[in-house]
C-alpha cells in the first residue's frame, strides 16, 4: 500500500465529509512519497483553531508522520469548505535537499 493510501486510511478516523490526499513529491527534491497536501473537511474541526485541527490530523496519522518529510494541511468545517471549495496552490520547491 502506498503512503498516500496509508494516509487516506488513517485520516478516515476524522470522519471526513471531504478528503483529498495529493502526493506532491514530484515537485520537490527529496524523493518519492515524501511531500503531501491534505484537504480534510470534518465536523470534528468545529470550534477548533488551526493548531488544534492540525494536532487532530497528526494524531490520526500517528507513526506514519515519521516517514513523511512534509505535510501541507488544509483543514475545514463543512461550512468553511462550502464557501471556499478550493485550496491555495502549493509553492514551488525552494530546494532543501542535502544532495545540493
Amino acid at each position: 500500500m502506498s503512503k498516500r493510501d496509508q494516509l487516506q486510511a488513517a485520516l478516515k478516523a476524522l470522519a471526513p465529509q471531504h478528503l483529498e490526499v495529493l502526493d506532491e513529491s514530484h515537485m520537490h527534491s527529496r524523493g518519492l512519497e515524501t511531500h503531501y497536501k491534505v484537504v480534510v473537511v470534518s465536523p470534528l474541526f468545529a470550534g477548533l483553531n488551526a493548531v488544534k485541527r492540525h494536532q487532530r490530523v497528526y494524531a490520526a496519522v500517528g507513526e506514519l508522520m515519521g516517514q513523511i518529510h512534509a505535510l501541507a494541511l488544509h483543514t475545514y468545517t463543512a461550512e468553511e469548505w462550502a464557501s471556499l471549495q478550493a485550496v491555495p496552490a502549493s509553492p514551488t520547491c525552494q530546494g532543501g535537499s542535502k544532495s545540493h
